[in-house]
């Protein structure tokens, strides 16, 4: 019978069926971080239970840290304590840490491929939502809440109910200054943010496979913004050129052996999806959001709407309103505060490269503040040997250390209530980069240009 992707992966992890429907599902890669782990561990001592598998589990200190002098004391309470007590579970219980000063820190879904940790074929939770950005190597990767995060570290399994199948296919070649966050930006505009609920989304199409790891990560990083439980690219030449040689790869033989298997990753051609999505990669040009949900995108050169669907106007209003724009207003020439270039979405070598390569031998508007936050120590590594924390510097960018930052209000890196930031991150919510703040969501080339022009642009027209 014809078998998609998913179904593939998930079919090869079901331990057990239940009469009521339910799955349960064997978990290959259990990753964990500060904010959705003590509860957890809680659990986990107050049934008296061991961790099952520890070797499958990873830790890393991403959402509270600091971003600046990391050498030092966290300075806020909350966000001290958390990190604290990360280090004495993991401590405690045998889990590889990877905390402040350790130099394969970093962001939770950034480190993860990094570090060939993200395998296709393989079944991977964390206890945050952006789990599916490791669904690029053609995996089967989602979020999970604390109980499911306790769960998991006392079975390595779940009990789970099978999502439906979604299928967005993008064919064609996008056009030049259009990237991959745009991509997905686009998309959600369409579908809008409840588009893909119950389902998991596959990605295909010519545009897709064009796209490289890192474009690919972004695609997927952002599923769950239009309702998904994740997001999945069917691995294949561009993949494994990725993924070898990488430290915790398979080598040898067992290269060898995953290769063979991972080769039979694919949707059959006539396999059956619930829910099929096909668009026109010449439509997409660059994007920017104007609302308070990801959804609520539009062209840089296009406009707000003037008309929502009926029942939909008080909230469309009081976005706006929060956000300071009208129907019918177009973004081009308003004033911008902040650039946040980082996060789980767009913070890896390739996306320093692309902001890099721009602002060399410019300057940054005067009246913004341009912060640029890798997502591991190895990307600031990386950058400071190809010379790209001069070029940052030379241009007015302040280069970091890494974690989550400004793309939630859970560390020092908050952007002042009523301030504007064009942000690289996934989420635009009331207050996401703290109280008042308003995001722009966009791609590290429009927050790059934006940076330099101090105001939002047609950016095709700034192009070399």
């Amino acid at each position: 019978m014809a078998t998609t992707l998913f179904d593939k992966i998930w079919d090869a992890h079901v331990v057990r069926s239940i009469a009521s429907g339910q799955e349960v599902v064997y978990i290959d890669r259990h990753l964990i971080h500060e904010v959705t782990s003590p509860q957890a561990f809680d659990e986990i001592a107050a049934r008296g239970l061991p961790l099952f598998r520890p070797g499958q589990m990873l830790a890393t200190a991403d959402h509270n840290v600091p971003t600046l002098h990391q050498d030092q004391p966290i300075r806020e309470p909350l966000s001290r304590s958390q990190v604290d007590k990360l280090t004495e579970n993991c401590q405690k219980y045998g889990v590889e840490l990877y905390g402040l000063g350790h130099q394969r820190q970093g962001i939770v879904h950034v480190i993860g491929p990094e570090l060939g940790l993200t395998l296709p074929g393989t079944t991977i939770v964390c206890g945050d939502s952006h789990t599916s950005t490791h669904g690029a190597f053609g995996a089967v990767a989602f979020g999970i809440g604390t109980s499911q995060v306790a769960q998991v570290m006392a079975s390595q399994c779940l009990l789970l109910n099978r999502p439906q199948r979604m299928r967005i296919s993008v064919e064609g070649e996008l056009q030049r200054g259009v990237t991959a966050k745009d991509l997905i930006l686009y998309v959600i505009a369409q579908l809008g943010t409840g588009g893909a609920t119950g389902h998991f989304v596959e990605y295909a199409g010519s545009a897709v496979r064009a796209l490289s790891m890192e474009g690919r990560m972004t695609v997927c990083n952002m599923s769950i913004e239009m309702g998904a439980r994740g997001g999945l690219i069917a691995p294949d030449a561009t993949t494994l050129a990725y993924v070898a040689g990488r430290p915790f790869a398979p080598k040898g033989a067992d290269w060898e052996k995953a290769v063979a298997y991972w080769q039979t990753l694919y949707s059959d051609a006539d396999a059956a999806f619930e829910t099929e999505y096909t668009f026109d990669a010449q439509q997409i040009t660059p994007m920017i959001t104007y609302g308070t949900n990801p959804g609520m995108g539009i062209p840089l050169t296009g406009h707000v709407p003037s008309e929502v669907p009926e029942g939909e106007a008080e909230s469309f209003d009081k976005s706006l309103k929060y956000m300071g724009f009208e129907r019918g207003e177009s973004l081009l020439g308003k004033q911008i505060d902040y650039v946040f270039i980082g996060s789980c979405t767009n913070s890896r070598i390739e996306d320093l490269r692309t902001v890099a390569a721009y602002v060399q031998g410019k300057q940054k508007a005067g009246h913004v503040e341009a912060i640029i936050v890798p997502g591991s120590k190895q990307v600031e590594q990386q950058a400071i040997a190809e010379g790209i924390d001069k070029i940052f510097a030379a241009a007015g960018f302040e280069l970091r250390e890494p974690g989550c930052s400004a793309c939630l209000a859970m560390n020092e890196d908050k952007i002042p209530a009523g301030a504007y930031c064009v942000a690289t991150s996934n989420r635009n919510f009331e207050g996401r980069q703290g109280p008042g703040s308003r995001t722009l969501l966009a791609s590290p080339l429009v927050a790059a240009i934006t940076a330099v022009q101090g105001r939002i642009v047609d950016i095709t027209k700034y192009l070399n």
